[in-house]
């Protein structure tokens, strides 16, 4: 089934969809490229009427970003400046999720960071120390829009040298307001050939953000969804842990390309009809 943007459903059976939404207990949302588009001058796509909806009906609503250069308090605090009703122990950073992987498996580390000033935050609340040193445990990596050739030079030179590569995420490119922009992936990439050590990623299509997102809303996976705008991370990150993705096209991806959505929709607040 396949309406206009006015009649919400881009994609999908109408009523099937609606009576699978209906037994969904836990709604998992990606933020740029959904809730809203740009980093350093934001503009909000929707949101407001999605997440009363899902609270109107006793559900809970996560959200899962791989944004690492916000920490989630900051997050939370942009969310609620744009009447999004989301509760702050509801927000998954990927970079929150990268310092608590850490400290879960290793306690506090040293760390060479290439990233920003909030995923440097989410690690010294972790209790982990930065390092510009030649020595260090772990070499962390999210976004870092004023990364040099000396940074990353000097991180593979550490991991060579036997420190851990640690990403917040792989995605290729994020939702930025004038389009598509790159994201961590590529830094990423850049570090492990140059040391030719794989990094450990913790954010989507990693398994990892949704498994917790499930533990802490207490739900089975059959019960929740996810909502995003990427195919490579949000869509096929939910796929592979075993719950049901929709897509909306108010980001960087337009189509499922023939992977197996439940509904794809012109931004975020068409679903509430589907509720």
């Amino acid at each position: 089934m396949r309406l206009s943007s006015k009649g919400k459903l881009l994609r999908g059976d109408g009523g099937g969809t609606k009576r699978l939404l209906k037994d969904k207990d836990l709604f998992m949302f990606d933020l740029d490229g959904v809730f809203y588009k740009g980093k350093e001058s934001r503009v909000k796509i929707g949101g407001s009427a999605a997440i009363r909806a899902i609270h109107s009906r006793g559900k809970r609503a996560f959200v899962l970003t791989n944004n690492s250069t916000d920490t989630a308090k900051t997050v939370w605090s942009r969310l609620v400046e744009f009447d999004i009703p989301v509760k702050e122990d509801e927000i998954l950073t990927s970079g929150l999720l990268a310092a608590e992987y850490l400290r879960e498996r290793y306690g506090g580390v040293t760390y060479y960071l290439v990233g920003e000033r909030g995923l440097e935050e989410e690690m010294e609340a972790c209790g982990h120390r930065r390092t510009t040193r030649e020595e260090c445990d772990v070499v962390v990596v999210g976004l870092d829009r004023r990364v040099t050739y000396g940074k990353l030079d000097h991180a593979a030179r550490l991991v060579r040298n036997g420190a851990k590569l640690v990403a917040t995420h792989m995605s290729r490119v994020y939702a930025y307001r004038s389009g598509p922009a790159m994201a961590t992936g590529p830094l990423v990439k850049a570090i492990e050939y140059a040391s030719g050590t794989k990094a450990i990623a913790v954010g989507k299509p990693s398994p990892l953000m949704f498994e917790v997102a499930l533990k802490k809303a207490g739900c089975v996976k059959s019960r929740a969804v996810m909502v995003g705008d990427q195919l490579d991370t949000d869509i096929e990150g939910a796929i592979a842990a075993g719950i049901d993705p929709i897509l909306v096209t108010s980001g960087v991806d337009r189509d499922p390309a023939g992977r197996r959505v439940l509904a794809t929709l012109a931004n975020v607040d068409d679903i509430v009809p589907l509720l």
